[in-house]
């Protein structure tokens, strides 16, 4: 769906089952799948929670308030009180756009990832935004706190049930199913890393503010991002301050909300001006757009393994090999030394495979240490914010054309990025300090036993 519409809400989705209100037991669901899985796959059985924010079962009131002012009409607002006269109202714009949408963009415009950047750059700066940044940055860090966890949690496998397996905790819908469905189950397996996003926007909000000698209040962030269940991450409570009246990302709007804005502006793309990204720091020198590896998703699993299988192995590991499980969104990779098993990971995308993996977890057939979990089949670069065709499925061209301008890119690893290394000194006083854990980690509740709310007001995502 290309943006957010306020209008009557769908009570239940089409794929919504008695599961997503949170009305069988444990028990029930495991029953439900019994039979539907072989060899690691489920039949084609209705998919559970493909769709877990359409409906009002797992959207509050307050939620679904604080997600309706994140809109293209919220961000008209913030620039018109902008040109008032009034400047104690003035607010500076921040955008960071995840590395996803980037290609989104280059393929709208018929361009390389890199000559989008700078149109869209040129666009958002003429309607008043001050500073654009890329997430990758904020991508980097995400990634190399996911690999020092891992690695802590399988030296401790032994002695703590909950070390093994770990999930990754970059995506929002996989997050929140598991909080409000899956529970104690699974929380605890959750890797604490905060998500790109959410680490772009203490970046912005705690380091970038002060460098620039601004207030938190004074600065309104906004992200372009893919896929819409990121709005509902940025309306977490652990990333708003109170005291302050601010959140880390104020406002999450979509590549395709992003396309809108810049179609109803009615300016020609050859009138917009090209104008390079922002940069944390002024003095960086080296300002080619790079992405990390992996299939369009930042590529923890990858990141993780060649981490770990350094650390704790000594084994260099220069290719990832990946064996397909009947479908592409459920791959393995097996790290071996000698023909012995030292490593078995995961990718699993899609709720379709989630329940696989879920289901197999309640059994205690989890045979991983390592599963990167992602809700959209096929990955990030086919969020729904800007690869929905028709019936709500990925369009299959568009994500194909996504993934080439993605893959385009040069690799660079996180430990290699100067910045990273110069803000892990300058702005969380090392590696190893306690700032390290209350900037970049988080934690995850168990919901499952919270009532369900009604929602008062209608929004149809």
């Amino acid at each position: 769906m290309s943006e957010v519409i306020i209008t009557k809400r769908k009570e239940k989705c089409e794929n919504c089952t008695k599961q997503c209100k949170k009305k069988l037991t444990d028990e029930a669901v495991s029953l439900e799948l019994d039979g539907d899985v072989a060899n690691g796959e489920v039949s084609s059985q209705p998919v559970l929670l493909s769709a877990c924010l359409s409906c009002d079962g797992c959207v509050s009131e307050e939620e679904n308030q604080k997600i309706s002012q994140q809109s293209l009409q919220e961000i008209n607002r913030v620039l018109a009180l902008n040109k008032k006269c009034d400047s104690s109202k003035h607010k500076v714009l921040v955008v960071s756009v995840c590395p996803q949408s980037l290609p989104f963009f280059a393929v709208k415009f018929h361009m390389d990832v890199p000559a989008a950047a700078q149109k869209l750059c040129g666009f958002l700066k003429s309607v008043g935004v001050k500073y654009v940044f890329d997430t990758t940055l904020a991508a980097s860090f995400s990634i190399l706190e996911s690999q020092r966890e891992f690695v802590q949690r399988y030296r401790r496998r032994h002695s703590d049930a909950h070390a093994m397996p770990m999930f990754t905790s970059s995506c929002p819908g996989w997050i929140r199913y598991a909080e409000h469905v899956l529970g104690s189950l699974v929380t605890p397996h959750i890797c604490t890393a905060r998500s790109p996003q959410q680490v772009m926007g203490s970046l912005v909000k705690d380091y970038f503010t002060r460098k620039q000698k601004l207030s938190q209040e004074q600065v309104y962030h906004v992200v372009v991002a893919p896929c819409f269940d990121k709005k509902l991450e940025a309306v977490r409570e652990e990333f708003h301050k109170s005291l302050l009246h601010t959140r880390d990302v104020d406002c999450v709007l979509t590549s395709m909300e992003i396309l809108h804005m810049m179609e109803r502006s009615n300016v020609p793309m050859e009138d917009i001006e090209s104008v390079p990204l922002d940069h944390v720091f002024a003095d960086i020198t080296d300002t080619r757009m790079m992405r990390h590896e992996g299939r369009g998703s930042e590529g923890f699993l990858e990141h993780i393994l060649k981490y770990a299988a350094k650390e704790l192995f000594g084994l260099d590991v220069n290719e990832i090999v990946y064996k397909t499980l009947r479908n592409r969104d459920f791959q393995e990779v097996v790290l071996e030394r000698d023909g012995e098993t030292l490593l078995q990971c995961a990718a699993v995308y899609g709720f379709r495979n989630i329940q696989t993996l879920v289901h197999r977890m309640r059994k205690g057939k989890v045979p991983y240490q390592l599963v990167e979990v992602l809700s959209c089949p096929g990955g990030c670069l086919s969020g729904r914010g800007q690869a929905e065709g028709e019936g709500g499925r990925p369009d299959r061209a568009i994500v194909q054309q996504l993934e080439e301008a993605y893959s385009s890119l040069s690799v660079r690893l996180p430990e290699a990025n100067p910045e990273v290394q110069r803000l892990y000194e300058d702005w969380l006083e090392g590696q190893d300090s306690p700032l390290v854990q209350q900037i970049l980690h988080t934690h995850y509740n168990d919901d499952t036993e919270s009532p369900s709310n009604t929602l008062g007001s209608h929004m149809q995502w």
